[in-house]
């Protein structure tokens, strides 16, 4: 890969710049002894729920989805879901956590547009790059809502080309999922895996370009590839 081709790099969101299971503290505080279970079971049903609503083509938007799972996930550890523990939990969903890297590294790579690309919505993803502090460190914020498709499917990443006037080539993709950045290679980006906890990837025959372990492995590997 020649960087100096390179005219972007596109960020996922949830697990990659924000810790999605930053969450367990409050889950902990409403359900006493059961935040990780909470979360993580959460967690899994929003992406199933985006990957199944995707199959069937019965879109709905990133909130709806994440209330769903929450909904789901609570029933499944049999807790108590009143309206005010609801609204609670959505709103932690706007003040996630930073990875402890990402205010440090955004800012040193200005030598490429930088945009968050997600499966999040609009009104979902825009308070919470307000509250962690992070538009003065992105030129977009892109999220599939206008496709009406989930990532991995090649027509939610087409929305970096159409927002960006860039084209295939002249992005690096960066995502900690590992069926993200298999979808965004498939598509046809350069793709650096996040792999902050020691995952394998899937067996999907779409490895990523690179596999770094934090953010601020991601410049040096560009400033070399030149």
């Amino acid at each position: 890969m020649n960087t100096n081709t390179i005219k972007a790099i596109a960020f996922d969101a949830y697990g990659t710049l924000f810790d999605v299971h930053s969450v367990i503290e409050v889950c902990d505080e409403l359900f006493p002894g059961q935040g990780t279970r909470l979360s993580q079971l959460w967690r899994t049903k929003q992406l199933e729920y985006s990957w199944l609503r995707a199959l069937m083509g019965r879109y709905v938007d990133f909130r709806q989805i994440t209330e769903e799972a929450l909904i789901f996930a609570c029933r499944q550890l049999d807790l108590p879901l009143d309206e005010a523990y609801r609204k609670r939990l959505m709103e932690e969903y706007l003040m996630l956590k930073l990875y402890p890297e990402v205010s440090d590294v955004l800012p040193r790579l200005t030598a490429w547009k930088r945009t968050i690309f997600s499966n999040g919505s609009l009104d979902f993803l825009l308070p919470l790059v307000k509250h962690t502090e992070l538009e003065q460190h992105l030129d977009d914020v892109i999220s599939v809502d206008d496709a009406k498709i989930y990532k991995p499917h090649p027509a939610a990443y087409t929305r970096v080309l159409e927002v960006l006037q860039v084209k295939r080539e002249e992005v690096v993709f960066v995502s900690s999922n590992a069926w993200d950045a298999a979808g965004a290679k498939s598509f046809g980006f350069h793709v650096a895996w996040l792999n902050r906890t020691g995952q394998t990837f899937d067996e999907l025959g779409q490895p990523p370009d690179f596999i770094i372990h934090n953010l601020g492995e991601l410049l040096p590997i560009l400033q070399k590839q030149q």
